[in-house]
């Protein structure tokens, strides 16, 4: 029997689509789907990744065919080939991509049949069928870059050494990705590389159309990104490695050393620039020693969040931030290999801390977690509290928080108690500003 999931933390596939194209520039998606799809999807999306906005052509302003009944009974077909004409007639764009929703792909709509009529347009076309049934945001993420793979991005036989393409960060899932990006690419540039992060500050429609010439494919993440790396190196036969999702400065020179020894970078320059973020990362942690001990700042955690980020997060708290990690909740739908790669990064940590790791969708079991690894008080004489405790999640630990007086950083999606403009987590940088948030909400009051 399959899993009821109570307030699921993604969208459909449509809308994993439509954030990751809200991330392209001169790029206009072509909604085929009922009447009000777009709309629902954008009030999920915006709020949810931190206010993220329409962009241009996004929100509420994207094209759709807006099916009805009629479209329904009789087929759609019609009413999206008009569509995409306008669309093409009308909004400025370098790049267009008809996604579908549910219905049509019900009713059997031939998406590639109408949209092959417009092969001789000024601007590519493509395809993706992106209805709900075939999976979440994530799965949206994933379909939009096999389109773009197999129809859009130049063959390109001869690799430039030292490019690299960054995958394994989805947009607005990852509330903080423009800012990871950015960090991400800081980081590697300082290895000599040409980095391309498709979605990353300044990069264009020329950057992923040239994608093919990189010589290693990078994915941040045990499980986004996979898929797409696997079709690039079938497709344009591109390597790909897949390593940790960096915080901090010890997750930030695993992650380093691994590209270097892909790409036979000198061990030298690399422990150069290892050893040159660790300088700069330790001077700021300095200011926080003497009251970090004298007005007791050490905390109790429990993390919530998907598989880039749970793992990270705990390892770095545990590690480096010297805080006490009791339960990590993993909330994606994973397979039980997935499972299990993710539940090796919770092993053999520094400080020799082990935290409990659950896989569930459920917002509602992470309360029923907090009571198998802590027992209730039965009014013991002498108790020891699961107390004072953080939680790092989303806005659905709030009612959690509340309950139990537990201070609340929203990090995963959705968090829409926050607004997230280059705010990033990752790397050096990331590390620090996690830390100024986490002490931050601690000494609010004082």
């Amino acid at each position: 029997m399959s899993k009821f999931v109570d307030r699921p933390r993604y969208t459909c596939a449509l809308g994993g689509a439509l954030a990751t194209l809200r991330a392209i520039p001169r790029t206009i998606p072509i909604i085929h789907a009922s009447a009000g799809c777009g709309h629902n999807l954008q009030n999920a999306i915006n709020p949810g990744a931190g206010y993220l906005g329409g962009g241009y052509c996004g929100g509420l302003s994207l094209p759709s065919s807006n099916v009805a009944e009629r479209d329904i009974v009789f087929g759609g077909e019609a009413r999206l080939r008009e569509q995409i004409g306008s669309t093409l007639e009308i909004m400025d764009g370098d790049l267009f991509l008809v996604l579908t929703g549910c219905m049509v792909e019900m009713i059997g709509d031939d998406l590639d049949a109408v949209v092959s009529e417009f092969k001789d347009s000024e601007y590519p076309v493509i395809a993706v069928h992106t209805p709900s049934f075939r999976g979440n945001s994530y799965t949206g993420y994933e379909l939009v870059f096999d389109a773009l793979i197999r129809k859009y991005i130049k063959r390109e036989p001869e690799k430039t050494p030292g490019m690299v393409n960054v995958l394994g960060i989805v947009p607005a899932q990852d509330v903080f990705w423009k800012g990871n990006l950015k960090e991400i690419k800081r980081l590697l540039k300082k290895l000599g590389l040409q980095v391309n992060t498709f979605f990353g500050e300044g990069e264009t429609l020329e950057d992923i159309r040239n994608s093919a010439k990189a010589s290693l494919n990078i994915v941040v993440s045990d499980v986004y990104g996979i898929e797409a790396a696997k079709k690039f190196e079938t497709v344009h036969g591109i390597p790909y490695i897949n390593t940790v999702f960096p915080i901090g400065a010890d997750a930030t020179a695993e992650f380093l050393h691994e590209v270097s020894k892909a790409l036979n970078i000198d061990v030298s320059l690399t422990d150069a620039v290892i050893e040159e973020e660790r300088r700069v990362y330790y001077d700021y942690l300095e200011r926080l020693a003497d009251s970090y001990n004298d007005i007791g700042l050490q905390r109790y955690v429990m993390v919530v969040g998907d598989s880039n980020y749970a793992p990270a997060v705990t390892r770095f708290l545990a590690d480096e931030l010297g805080w006490l990690p009791e339960l990590a909740v993993i909330t994606d739908c994973l397979d039980e290999a997935q499972k299990q790669s993710l539940a090796r990064r919770f092993e053999n940590y520094e400080s020799g801390l082990s935290p409990s790791v659950r896989f569930d969708t459920d917002t509602s079991s992470v309360k029923k977690y907090i009571s198998e690894i802590w027992p209730w008080n039965r009014n013991e004489r002498y108790y020891n509290a699961l107390n004072p405790t953080v939680i790092v999640g989303s806005v659905y630990e709030r009612d959690l928080a509340a309950e139990f007086g537990f201070p609340l950083l929203t990090v995963s999606y959705p968090v829409t108690n926050r607004v997230v403009l280059n705010r990033a987590y990752a790397g050096i940088n990331g590390a620090l500003s996690m830390v100024e948030d986490l002490l931050s909400i601690l000494v609010a009051g004082r």
